[in-house]
C-alpha cells in the first residue's frame, strides 16, 4: 500500500537493520503505523537526533488506512513547525542545496501563510520581526518589506 502511494523506502526489518548498522539516513521524513512503533523505537537515538523519529503529535504515526494520504502530503512538501514560549515560530525554509530563488519563494509562502492566519481580533502589527538562520550560523534579520504580500 505504501509503495503504491509513492513511498521511496518501505521500513521493514531489513531497513531497520540498515539504518542501525550502516547509518542509512538518505530520506527526509519517516512515517510509521502503530504496529511498527515497537521496532522503530529502537532507532530513537539515530532518528530522534535528526528530527526523523515518527511522532503521533507531528502526524507521522498514522493508521494504515491513512498512509497514502500522509505519504502524498509529505511528498507535496508538508512542513512541520513549532513555536516557543516567547511567540517565536521556528519554520524550516529549505535546505542548503536549494537555489536562492526557491528559498525566497518558500520564505514568501511561509510569510503569507502566517499573515493569513492572523485572527480578526488582533490589531496592529502581527509579525514584528523576521530572522533567518541556518543550523549553525548567526541569524540575519530580514526586511519584511522585501517580502511582498500575496492574497
Amino acid at each position: 500500500m505504501a509503495r503504491e502511494a509513492g513511498a521511496d523506502f518501505i521500513g521493514d526489518d531489513e531497513m531497520i537493520n540498515r539504518i542501525q548498522k550502516d547509518n542509512f539516513l538518505d530520506f527526509d521524513a519517516t512515517l510509521a503505523v502503530p504496529s511498527m512503533m515497537s521496532k522503530v523505537g529502537r532507532l530513537g537515538r539515530i532518528l530522534g537526533t535528526r528530527g526523523l523519529m515518527p511522532n503521533p503529535k507531528a502526524g507521522t504515526v498514522v493508521q494504515p488506512d491513512d498512509l497514502p494520504r500522509a505519504i502524498t502530503e509529505l511528498k507535496a512538501g508538508r512542513v512541520e513547525f513549532r513555536n516557543d514560549k516567547s511567540g517565536n515560530l521556528h519554520i524550516p525554509v529549505g535546505k542548503a542545496s536549494f537555489e536562492a530563488q526557491k528559498l525566497y519563494e518558500n520564505a514568501q509562502a511561509i510569510f503569507n501563510a502566517v499573515q493569513h492566519q492572523k485572527p480578526a481580533a488582533v490589531k496592529g502589527v502581527y509579525i514584528k520581526r523576521v530572522t533567518l538562520t541556518s543550523t549553525m550560523a548567526p541569524a540575519v534579520r530580514i526586511d519584511q518589506s522585501s517580502i511582498p504580500a500575496q492574497n
